[in-house]
């Protein structure tokens, strides 16, 4: 099989295509012939060697995948030929750069009849970042406001469709070029942070999901109720800001997405329920990995982009 793999940091020339033997599934574990692959704004950063989860290469990138399976031979779940989809082991390694994954049985969900592979392929990662933002750790429920900041982003897109699913009234801030797209998520309110200071029109706002870090959360003070709470999926580790956020009588809470088999069913229902749709703003077949990554690179990205297998 063929696998994108790097023997050094650095942009995204350092990613290659190259031969490896077939993974060896072990015990709960399955076999996925990969048709699509999601790419994240994090895999970039481990690329560059900004942040040092999986250590020093050479290593296999990617966590976002969606396939059939292909051998299932000590797992109950699966049989060959499912359709199936996932964000296996994250945050230790999995190989999902590859046309071939073992992945624990556990991790994967079937993939819903109405997304293609490219689709539920782009859905994992984003999508459990918002539901576990949203759903676990903030509750949000019906009645909620809820300030999505970067809601035309991966992250961003999905947490404003499970922030209506919950029930709740959605603002999202958004560049202007994005303004249709992300109103055409439901948001009730679209906020053009290249014009408007969001901290200065936002009010008594039960929860903030951050997406962009930097100025953006600690600006959120001012625009949560007393008691509300910012969910950050960027400065999960910053303790000063956690701590001005409690001195203010608020909560400070950071995501340490995991492969949550109970919420990947969770979005597999609202997908199913006509409620959840994922965006893929482009795709590149697998060779051209490295002109994908100069996408990522660049951000401001609409939705997610994806590898074909």
């Amino acid at each position: 099989m063929r696998v994108i793999t790097q023997y050094r940091y650095g942009g995204p020339e350092v990613l290659t295509v190259v031969d490896a033997p077939v993974p060896r599934p072990l015990p709960t574990e399955v076999l996925v012939r990969v048709k699509a692959i999601g790419l994240n704004p994090l895999e970039a950063r481990l690329r560059a060697g900004e942040f040092p989860l999986l250590g020093k290469p050479p290593f296999i990138l990617g966590w976002d995948i969606s396939g059939v399976v292909d051998e299932a031979p000590q797992s109950w779940r699966w049989r060959p030929g499912d359709e199936v989809f996932g964000m296996p082991l994250f945050p230790r390694t999995a190989n999902g750069y590859a046309e071939v994954v073992s992945a624990p049985a556990l991790h994967l969900a079937r993939k819903p009849a109405s997304l293609s592979h490219l689709e539920a392929a782009a859905l994992p990662v984003v999508g459990l970042t918002a539901w576990q933002g949203l759903a676990d750790i903030a509750g949000v429920s019906a009645g909620d406001r809820v300030l999505v900041h970067g809601g035309g982003g991966g992250v961003g897109h999905v947490a404003i469709q499970i922030a209506k699913a919950l029930g709740a009234q959605v603002i999202a801030t958004a560049s202007g070029s994005k303004r249709d797209f992300v109103e055409g998520l439901g948001t009730d309110e679209v906020i053009d942070y290249t014009r408007v200071d969001f901290a200065e029109v936002v009010r008594d706002v039960d929860v903030v999901l951050d997406t962009l870090g930097g100025d953006s959360v600690e600006r959120s003070l001012g625009v949560l109720r007393p008691g509300g709470h910012l969910v950050t999926a960027v400065a999960e580790e910053d303790s000063a800001l956690a701590a001005k956020f409690e001195a203010a009588g608020l909560r400070f809470s950071g995501i340490a997405v995991d492969p949550d088999p109970v919420a990947l069913r969770g979005l597999v229902e609202l997908v199913e329920q006509g409620k959840l749709r994922v965006h893929v703003q482009e795709t590149f077949p697998f060779e051209r990995v490295a002109d994908a990554h100069r996408l990522l690179d660049g951000g401001h990205l609409q939705g997610k982009l994806v590898l074909t297998v």
